[in-house]
């Protein structure tokens, strides 16, 4: 298996444990469900659209798009396991047009200019090869098509410290300033229309993980909860360094729109 593949297996394996679901609970990037509202209305979404849920996790946004917009989707995730619980979520809830597959966002596995929009949550940071998936971003996107990231932004530096929180928790290993996404976006024929700041869905997000992580320590303490070989020591210590970056502005979570020229 090469570097690349083990990157994208180790994210995929993070976010199946039951550790990371336990921290991050069902929406597994910042803002929940109230961003992936303000990118669908940001990209326009209506019963007739046909959107790409890129890197779906266990299908929490693509199924809210599908019950707040009409649209019909398809999540693509790498995980086999999210892939299927995704379908058994969109099964029980009787919504035909929400489908899930594996499939990698550097090779997606969909033809052509077959969709109207892309979303891609908290992921695209994780690609190892940005360039080649925004390209395939673009190669699946019909002309005049709408894309909508949100991610990540890091300064140009950031504690030692954010390494581990980074890889650890949200198994963010390449998070970048958002000129350094735009630029990605750019090459790959897209036309930036919007970015915007959202910080504040970081900042509540970190303080939400420190809680849990000293709710957990003491359910462990009390014998309630059994987490083999978890070190409360270090994330704690990261999730405190995660709190001052974002104060000190090094480290945030930003929204971009962007069409297909």
């Amino acid at each position: 298996m090469s570097p690349q593949e083990n990157v994208k297996e180790c994210c995929a394996r993070l976010y199946e444990s039951d550790f990371a679901k336990m921290l991050l609970g069902d929406c597994f990037h910042p803002g929940g469900v109230k961003l992936t509202e303000r990118l669908g209305t940001l990209l326009g979404l209506t019963p007739q659209s046909r959107v790409l849920d890129i890197a779906s996790g266990k299908g929490t946004s693509a199924l809210f798009l599908a019950e707040r917009f009409g649209c019909e989707i398809v999540g693509i995730d790498y995980s086999a396991q999210n892939v299927e619980q995704a379908s058994a979520a969109a099964a029980a809830k009787g919504m035909h047009r929400v489908s899930f597959q594996i499939g990698d966002a550097e090779r997606l596995p969909v033809a052509d200019s077959s969709f109207d929009a892309i979303i891609c949550e908290c992921a695209f940071c994780t690609f190892p090869d940005k360039p080649t998936a925004a390209n395939e971003f673009s190669r699946v996107l019909r002309s005049g098509g709408g894309i909508g990231l949100s991610d990540l932004t890091r300064g140009s530096v950031l504690p030692k410290e954010l390494d581990g929180l980074l890889a650890w928790i949200a198994c963010i290993g390449d998070a970048q300033p958002v000129g350094s996404y735009v630029q990605y976006l750019y090459a790959a024929n897209f036309r930036v229309e919007r970015t915007e700041s959202h910080e504040e869905a970081l900042l509540e997000m970190v303080n939400q993980v420190r809680m849990k992580l000293l709710g957990a320590e003491i359910m462990v303490g009390l014998r309630k909860l059994n987490l083999p070989g978890i070190d409360f020591g270090e994330p704690k210590r990261m999730a405190q360094a995660a709190l001052s970056a974002i104060h000190q502005g090094r480290l945030g979570y930003a929204i971009i729109c962007a069409s297909k020229g």
